[in-house]
């Protein structure tokens, strides 16, 4: 069968709702994406007005380095926003961040609530700023014992800090919290960079009765590995405290990259792969769930293609 058969019969399975494995797409995925752009594009801009987005990132760019966590945390929040949709905007203030320069300042009125972390109470201090060129406006989950050092990620030996585990914790509760006192409801929840992938556990799970988030769709998009090794030992412990079951954590028995990042789609509704080097664990682990799934689009078809699978298969 030649290459033009063959993405016509993925076209027709696409359409039909039929397509199954990813391995079907990854075989002929640039005729895949022109087709998946070419048939949403007409729809994108109409079906993006009014849609609620709650975007929440490791990493964001222009207050980090650009790589491609911080660069898509920044784009796909412009693109919706570009499109008529409404976007908040999640991130640690990490100490690295300059507040003069990027003109941060607190919200007394979200700021103040203790988040318990490992039966610890952490106060919780939320700032904002603006991206004056897009308009659009970041939140940022700031306490002085887990952000407040000159560093993201590791020392300044390179090596991680030992409390990456609680300061994940702490990250996606904020998020939730501050969310719940802003009483903004979210059509759709996109999660980026392993700092915030236990948000979609939280919400599954610590916060299953919540209200507020009953009808949002959680979209994890998955990177390329950003550390090696392990966090915390005590990390399953650290989750179990908050009522979370042991058998949805049960892979934080070694909490590396592939195992963060198995429980955060595990517990979401759809997957975006973000980069096209994914650890072939994970991707398997991908593959084998009952959920929709983008795979890797270059960086100048993402727009079509984000907004088309928002419309198409989150939302659907």
């Amino acid at each position: 069968m030649n290459q033009l058969a063959q993405s016509g019969d993925v076209a027709k399975e696409f359409q039909s709702g039929s397509l199954g494995k990813l391995t079907i797409i990854k075989a002929i995925p640039h005729i895949f994406c022109k087709f998946a752009a070419s048939e949403l594009e007409s729809k994108n801009n109409v079906l993006m007005n009014g849609k609620k987005i709650l975007f929440v990132s490791s990493e964001l760019a222009p207050y980090l380095p650009q790589n491609p966590v911080s660069q898509m945390s920044y784009e796909a929040p412009r693109m919706v926003n570009s499109k008529g949709g409404e976007i908040r905007i999640f991130m640690p203030k990490y100490g690295i961040i300059n507040e003069r320069r990027h003109q941060l300042h607190e919200v007394i009125r979200l700021s103040g609530m203790n988040m318990v972390v490992n039966d610890m109470d952490m106060p919780l201090i939320i700032k904002v700023a603006s991206i004056p060129k897009e308009r659009i406006q970041v939140y940022f989950i700031d306490n002085e014992e887990y952000f407040k050092r000159k560093y993201t990620f590791k020392d300044v030996e390179g090596c991680m800090y030992d409390d990456n585990d609680e300061r994940a914790i702490f990250f996606a509760k904020g998020v939730v919290e501050t969310v719940k006192k802003l009483n903004w409801i979210p059509d759709i929840i996109h999660v980026h960079g392993w700092m915030a992938s236990l948000l979609p556990l939280y919400l599954r799970k610590y916060y299953a009765d919540e209200p507020l988030f009953a009808e949002s769709r959680i979209v994890t998009s998955v990177y390329a590995p950003d550390f090696e090794g392990t966090l915390s030992d005590c990390m399953r412990k650290k989750i179990a405290f908050d009522g979370i079951d042991e058998a949805s954590i049960a892979c934080l028995e070694h909490p590396d990259y592939n195992n963060l990042l198995k429980v955060a789609v595990d517990h979401s509704d759809a997957v975006i792969l973000a980069t096209e080097e994914i650890h072939p664990d994970l991707l398997a682990h991908i593959e084998s769930l009952d959920k929709p799934i983008l795979p890797y689009v270059p960086f100048h078809e993402f727009e079509e293609a984000y907004a088309g699978f928002y419309n198409t298969k989150v939302l659907k």
